[in-house]
Protein backbone atom coordinates (compact mmCIF):
# COMPACT_ATOMS: atom_id res chain seq x y z
CA UNK A 1 0.00 0.00 0.00
CA UNK A 2 2.67 1.93 0.28
CA UNK A 3 3.41 2.24 -3.33
CA UNK A 4 -0.28 3.17 -3.65
CA UNK A 5 -0.19 6.36 -2.21
CA UNK A 6 3.38 7.41 -3.46
CA UNK A 7 1.92 6.80 -6.65
CA UNK A 8 -1.41 8.88 -5.88
CA UNK A 9 0.23 11.44 -4.04
CA UNK A 10 2.55 11.94 -7.39
CA UNK A 11 -0.88 11.88 -8.92
CA UNK A 12 -1.30 15.06 -6.92
CA UNK A 13 1.81 16.73 -7.53
CA UNK A 14 1.10 16.37 -11.36
CA UNK A 15 -2.34 17.44 -11.49
CA UNK A 16 -1.75 20.62 -12.34
CA UNK A 17 1.05 19.88 -15.66
CA UNK A 18 -2.77 18.93 -16.83
CA UNK A 19 -3.36 22.81 -16.43
CA UNK A 20 -0.57 23.54 -18.42
CA UNK A 21 -2.98 22.62 -21.61
CA UNK A 22 -5.16 25.21 -22.84
CA UNK A 23 -8.66 24.58 -22.41
CA UNK A 24 -8.49 22.26 -19.47
CA UNK A 25 -10.78 23.41 -17.35
CA UNK A 26 -10.04 24.25 -13.69
CA UNK A 27 -12.50 22.41 -11.83
CA UNK A 28 -11.23 19.06 -13.38
CA UNK A 29 -7.31 19.55 -12.51
CA UNK A 30 -8.84 20.83 -8.88
CA UNK A 31 -11.01 17.13 -8.55
CA UNK A 32 -8.03 15.42 -9.90
CA UNK A 33 -5.75 16.38 -7.04
CA UNK A 34 -8.23 16.30 -4.76
CA UNK A 35 -9.17 12.38 -5.59
CA UNK A 36 -5.37 11.34 -5.60
CA UNK A 37 -5.21 13.15 -2.50
CA UNK A 38 -8.29 11.44 -0.74
CA UNK A 39 -6.83 7.94 -2.43
CA UNK A 40 -3.39 8.52 -0.74
CA UNK A 41 -5.01 9.42 2.60
CA UNK A 42 -7.24 6.06 2.08
CA UNK A 43 -3.82 3.89 0.98
CA UNK A 44 -1.82 5.79 3.96
CA UNK A 45 -4.38 4.39 6.88
CA UNK A 46 -3.37 0.55 5.92
CA UNK A 47 0.68 1.18 5.62
CA UNK A 48 3.56 0.56 8.00
CA UNK A 49 5.67 3.69 9.27
CA UNK A 50 8.61 4.08 5.86
CA UNK A 51 11.73 3.66 5.73
CA UNK A 52 14.88 3.94 3.40
CA UNK A 53 14.33 5.00 -0.27
CA UNK A 54 10.32 4.93 0.73
CA UNK A 55 11.10 7.70 2.98
CA UNK A 56 12.86 9.95 1.14
CA UNK A 57 10.18 9.15 -1.69
CA UNK A 58 7.56 10.14 1.14
CA UNK A 59 9.18 13.55 2.01
CA UNK A 60 9.65 14.64 -1.49
CA UNK A 61 6.20 13.98 -2.95
CA UNK A 62 4.43 14.77 0.21
CA UNK A 63 6.68 18.37 -0.29
CA UNK A 64 6.03 18.32 -4.59
CA UNK A 65 2.08 17.98 -3.80
CA UNK A 66 1.53 20.30 -1.15
CA UNK A 67 3.24 22.51 -3.36
CA UNK A 68 2.48 22.42 -6.68
CA UNK A 69 -1.31 20.65 -5.98
CA UNK A 70 -2.59 23.92 -3.90
CA UNK A 71 -3.03 25.86 -7.26
CA UNK A 72 -5.76 24.44 -8.95
CA UNK A 73 -7.48 23.74 -5.34
CA UNK A 74 -7.11 27.84 -4.82
CA UNK A 75 -8.03 28.68 -8.62
CA UNK A 76 -11.15 26.48 -8.17
CA UNK A 77 -12.16 27.68 -4.73
CA UNK A 78 -11.60 31.51 -6.04
CA UNK A 79 -14.49 30.22 -9.34
CA UNK A 80 -16.59 29.38 -6.69
CA UNK A 81 -16.44 32.03 -4.26
CA UNK A 82 -17.00 34.52 -7.42
CA UNK A 83 -20.62 32.32 -8.57
CA UNK A 84 -21.84 33.71 -4.92
CA UNK A 85 -24.72 35.91 -4.94
CA UNK A 86 -22.78 38.48 -2.88
CA UNK A 87 -19.97 38.50 -5.25
CA UNK A 88 -20.77 40.78 -7.80
CA UNK A 89 -21.17 40.60 -11.49
CA UNK A 90 -18.39 38.57 -13.23
CA UNK A 91 -16.30 39.98 -16.36
CA UNK A 92 -16.33 38.33 -19.39
CA UNK A 93 -13.93 37.60 -22.52
CA UNK A 94 -14.75 35.64 -25.52
CA UNK A 95 -13.13 32.49 -24.62
CA UNK A 96 -15.52 32.51 -21.23
CA UNK A 97 -15.34 34.44 -17.79
CA UNK A 98 -11.99 35.56 -16.62
CA UNK A 99 -11.12 36.37 -13.33
CA UNK A 100 -10.60 39.63 -12.31
CA UNK A 101 -6.98 40.85 -11.90
CA UNK A 102 -7.41 41.79 -8.52
CA UNK A 103 -5.37 43.92 -6.31
CA UNK A 104 -2.87 41.22 -4.66
CA UNK A 105 -0.06 40.60 -6.69
CA UNK A 106 2.03 37.84 -6.49
CA UNK A 107 -0.14 35.63 -5.17
CA UNK A 108 1.03 32.64 -7.26
CA UNK A 109 4.76 32.48 -6.21
CA UNK A 110 3.58 33.58 -2.97
CA UNK A 111 1.04 30.80 -2.14
CA UNK A 112 3.73 28.38 -3.47
CA UNK A 113 6.30 29.95 -1.25
CA UNK A 114 3.43 29.53 1.15
CA UNK A 115 2.75 26.12 0.87
CA UNK A 116 6.50 25.19 0.49
CA UNK A 117 6.60 26.84 4.01
CA UNK A 118 4.10 25.16 6.01
CA UNK A 119 5.26 21.59 4.31
CA UNK A 120 8.62 22.12 5.75
CA UNK A 121 6.95 22.88 9.00
CA UNK A 122 4.58 20.43 9.43
CA UNK A 123 7.25 17.76 7.95
CA UNK A 124 10.09 18.24 10.27
CA UNK A 125 7.39 18.49 13.30
CA UNK A 126 6.71 21.92 14.23
CA UNK A 127 3.62 22.57 13.67
CA UNK A 128 3.76 25.90 15.65
CA UNK A 129 5.83 26.87 12.12
CA UNK A 130 2.16 27.45 10.48
CA UNK A 131 1.58 30.23 12.54
CA UNK A 132 4.71 31.67 12.17
CA UNK A 133 4.01 31.71 8.14
CA UNK A 134 0.91 33.06 8.18
CA UNK A 135 1.90 36.10 10.33
CA UNK A 136 4.45 36.92 7.95
CA UNK A 137 2.29 37.15 5.36
CA UNK A 138 -0.43 39.03 6.50
CA UNK A 139 2.13 41.55 7.77
CA UNK A 140 3.74 41.93 4.91
CA UNK A 141 0.20 42.24 3.02
CA UNK A 142 -1.05 44.07 5.29
CA UNK A 143 -1.00 47.56 3.24
CA UNK A 144 -2.33 46.06 0.82
CA UNK A 145 -5.44 44.71 2.33
CA UNK A 146 -7.49 47.49 2.55
CA UNK A 147 -8.12 47.65 -1.02
CA UNK A 148 -11.26 46.52 -2.36
CA UNK A 149 -11.76 42.99 -2.42
CA UNK A 150 -8.23 41.98 -1.12
CA UNK A 151 -9.37 40.98 1.81
CA UNK A 152 -11.41 38.32 0.75
CA UNK A 153 -9.09 37.30 -1.85
CA UNK A 154 -6.35 37.43 0.84
CA UNK A 155 -8.50 34.85 3.51
CA UNK A 156 -9.81 32.82 0.02
CA UNK A 157 -6.58 32.47 -1.27
CA UNK A 158 -4.35 31.41 2.17
CA UNK A 159 -7.19 29.52 3.60
CA UNK A 160 -7.33 27.52 0.46
CA UNK A 161 -3.61 27.29 0.63
CA UNK A 162 -2.82 26.55 3.91
CA UNK A 163 -5.41 23.65 3.93
CA UNK A 164 -4.22 22.00 0.93
CA UNK A 165 -0.92 21.81 2.22
CA UNK A 166 -2.13 20.38 5.74
CA UNK A 167 -4.00 17.72 4.19
CA UNK A 168 -0.90 16.87 2.33
CA UNK A 169 1.26 16.84 4.96
CA UNK A 170 -0.86 14.98 6.84
CA UNK A 171 -0.72 12.07 4.46
CA UNK A 172 2.71 12.08 4.32
CA UNK A 173 3.27 12.44 8.23
CA UNK A 174 0.86 9.39 8.25
CA UNK A 175 3.42 7.17 6.09
CA UNK A 176 6.21 8.55 8.37
CA UNK A 177 4.66 7.34 11.64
Amino acid sequence: MTVVTLVLLAVAALAPALGLRRGTPVWLVAGLAVTALAGAALAATATPAVRGVALAATLVLTSAAAVTGGAPAVLATFRIARRQPDAGPVPSSPAGPEPPPGPLRGGRVIGLLERAAVAAAILSGWPEGIAVVLAVKGLARYPELREPQASEQFIIGTFTSVLWAIAVCGVGRGLLT
